[in-house]
């Protein structure tokens, strides 16, 4: 990245004391160029030149998580708003998006694609707990930056052996630890059954949950795990049922979040508090069971929903509106997954524009340094930060409950950093 000072000179008295300052200034910017210049020698600079950005993108185009895809719509509206802007510091962006069908052997391979043929300065967004796990290991001995990663797994904030790969989304242990706060405070003897996806995605949510309400009146009391393969989840939740809790934490995909929510309201001999994780609370995933059956269900959140008039007015909500009418005419700009895709292509954007260096390893050390970030779909007063020790750049959520036709925040945002920690290993 290109940095240049504007250097203004007081009103000089003398013609000569003009050219001495000049002509010092100009040494002085020289003598910083050098030292950038030196610092970033021998680093990584493929997939970027002075005037171009090239990003890649793995999402599940096709398959069972195919709901996802519409996120890398409001990633490359985002970029291409930007690029008529001039682009992100005079590089316009090129973002090629794969699909790897939400099967991690198809990821390895659109890594290697976008890696070896493509050439992509990163690979921004692999969606997906199983997919980036695949492709991680890879990515990192390449040293190919794959920075704010689609998925909330606890371990790309805690595993110190891949510096290349980091999160960008709250935690599923953040997540599961305000689910495990809001039921201390309001039913601090619930009984509490869980369904969940049968892999690392769940399983985090789901232990970090127990490990935040072990020592309190809060049980577990049944869980039944699905196979991302599996036709449906109607045997499981019949099980559930069978348990008599009387919340229901709902650990899926989109899927098998709308087959569970639907399976609920079929089930009037069972009236849960029915808790959604955040990666299945779009209204695109409740519509079809019926918004009237969903009322009252409880998740949580850290950006503006576009759904939401609270948010008609807002500047950077307007921004995204237009923008994605413009760049992505097919997209529903009400969805939240496009407003996710949007929400994480301006925070990459800010971390971009914080390289120390063009290159590769800048990427790397400049998403693990952010300070305060303001990025503008997060919701008011939540930011960026990382640091030594602490690779989660969001922590913050604030829980909603669905009434009529859409989510309503409620309660105060949670900062589980504050309150619990970073997760750990």
């Amino acid at each position: 990245m290109r940095k240049t000072t504007a250097l203004r000179a007081a009103a000089a008295a003398t013609a000569a004391l003009l050219t001495a300052t000049a002509c010092n200034s100009q040494r002085g910017q020289a003598d910083q160029g050098a030292a950038a210049d030196g610092a970033c020698k021998g680093q990584q600079t493929t997939g970027i030149t002075d005037k171009t950005i090239k990003l890649g993108g793995i999402y599940p185009l096709s398959g069972p998580a195919s709901a996802y895809g519409t996120i890398s719509k409001g990633v490359a509206a985002y970029f291409k708003y930007v690029n008529g802007k001039g682009g992100i510091d005079g590089r316009k962006v090129q973002f090629v998006v794969r699909d790897d069908g939400y099967q991690p052997p198809k990821a390895v391979e659109e890594a290697r694609r976008l890696v070896e043929q493509e050439k992509v300065f990163a690979v921004f967004q692999t969606l997906g707990t199983p997919s980036t796990a695949a492709v991680w290991d890879y990515l990192n001995q390449q040293k190919v930056p794959q920075p704010f990663v689609a998925t909330g797994a606890s371990a790309w904030g805690t595993d110190d052996k891949h510096p290349w790969t980091i999160g960008w989304q709250p935690s599923y242990v953040a997540e599961a630890r305000v689910y495990a706060k809001y039921l201390k405070d309001e039913k601090p003897k619930a009984r509490v059954a869980v369904l969940y996806q049968n892999d690392d995605f769940g399983k985090d949510l789901l232990g970090g949950f127990e490990k935040a309400v072990a020592g309190s009146g809060v049980k577990v009391v049944a869980r039944e795990s699905y196979e991302v393969t599996d036709p449906s989840v109607s045997a499981q939740m019949t099980t559930l049922a069978r348990s008599g809790a009387d919340v229901l934490l709902d650990v899926t995909t989109p899927k098998f979040a709308s087959q569970a929510l639907a399976a609920d309201a079929r089930n009037t001999r069972w009236n849960p508090l029915h808790i959604v994780n955040n990666v299945a609370s779009s209204v695109a995933v409740l519509r079809p069971v019926g918004l009237k059956n969903v009322q009252g269900v409880v998740s949580a959140t850290y950006f503006k929903d576009p759904a939401d008039p609270q948010w008609a007015d807002d500047a950077d909500m307007k921004t995204y509106k237009e923008a994605l009418h413009k760049y992505a005419p097919d997209a529903d700009p009400g969805n939240q997954f496009n407003a996710y895709g949007w929400a994480v292509a301006s925070s990459l954007h800010k971390a971009l524009s914080a390289m120390k260096c063009p290159t590769r390893e800048g990427l790397r050390d400049a998403v693990r340094n952010l300070k305060n970030v303001r990025v503008g779909l997060l919701l008011p007063g939540i930011t960026m930060s990382t640091g030594h020790g602490d690779a989660f750049p969001l922590e913050t959520m604030q829980l909603m409950r669905f009434k009529g036709e859409r989510w309503q925040l409620f309660g105060r945002p949670v900062d589980t950093r504050k309150e619990f920690g970073p997760p750990t290993k």
